[in-house]
């Protein structure tokens, strides 16, 4: 970031980051570029993704597979990151151009808070982010679209919030839980069963888990827990003490008792 900032006038200081490279790099935005005219080359995309509120914070999880065509790209993709200490960020649609604008969005914020020396507020970043996918809008009309899911806590309001977007930079504040992703409809309709207003931590992470385990049983694109590779969910939760990854092995014991609930034994217990 030094490099780039490197004879920047301070008098053209801003706090967003994206502003300033729009300004001086802007061929360094993941949008920027248009792509030839003809057929578009086939690009790994990034699928389901979930979220839900609990009582005292929020939850976002997304599967590992990444696919190309009819072909499995990856088993082994990150689909959710956080944004900053009390933000994360799930990605869903073109696999590059959606790790590419992540990772701005988090410089993004990091950049706001060394300039301002503040946190932005939970709207803030979500308005930020709703702009940086309305920039890539030329590219997802010729295919390569981004849409992500965000979710945080704010920290005035003490609860956790989720927002959704479309391509091009909608921004929508959603309510209990959410999904975004090929196997979306699937995995809705599983948090629709099972999301409580009560739930615990524990409990929303189970439900988050169930969720894209019904949406990878329905939908090719989606991959659910892997026993023999040893593949989890990526799952976050966030809450006052801020973002927090999930311990795998937490992950291996809540998958392995929802396969042994769905085997003919575990139906009839």
């Amino acid at each position: 970031m030094h490099e780039l900032t490197a004879g920047f006038p301070a008098t053209q200081a801003t706090s967003s980051f994206t502003e300033y490279l729009q300004r001086s790099r802007p061929e360094l935005l993941p949008g920027s570029q248009l792509l030839p005219a003809g057929q578009l080359p086939q690009a790994p995309h990034a699928t389901t993704i979930v979220a839900l509120a609990y009582p005292g914070g929020v939850l976002m999880a997304g599967d590992r597979r990444a696919t190309m065509g009819n072909v499995i790209a990856s088993r082994h993709i990150e689909k959710v990151f956080p944004a900053d200490s009390y933000s994360v960020l799930g990605i869903a649609g073109t696999a590059g151009l959606a790790i590419d604008i992540t990772k701005l969005f988090q410089v993004e914020l990091e950049h706001y808070e060394k300039i301002e020396g503040t946190l932005l507020s939970l709207d803030g970043k979500a308005n930020r982010l709703g702009a940086m996918i309305r920039s890539n809008l030329p590219m997802a009309m010729q295919g390569m679209a981004v849409v992500p899911l965000f979710a945080g806590f704010d920290q005035v309001a003490q609860l956790g919030r989720l927002f959704s977007y479309d391509v091009t930079g909608g921004r929508y504040e959603e309510q209990e839980h959410h999904s975004v992703g090929s196997g979306s409809v699937f995995a809705r309709g599983a948090l629709k069963k099972l999301w409580r207003p009560n739930l615990s931590e524990t409990e929303a992470v189970a439900v988050a888990v169930e969720a894209l385990y019904d949406a990878a049983d329905d939908d090719s694109a989606t991959g659910g827990p892997d026993p023999v590779r040893q593949l989890w969910p990526v799952v976050y939760t966030v809450n006052r003490a801020g973002a927090r990854r999930v311990p795998e092995r937490e992950l291996a014991d809540i998958a392995g008792r929802i396969a042994s609930s769905r085997t003919i034994e575990g139906r009839e217990a």
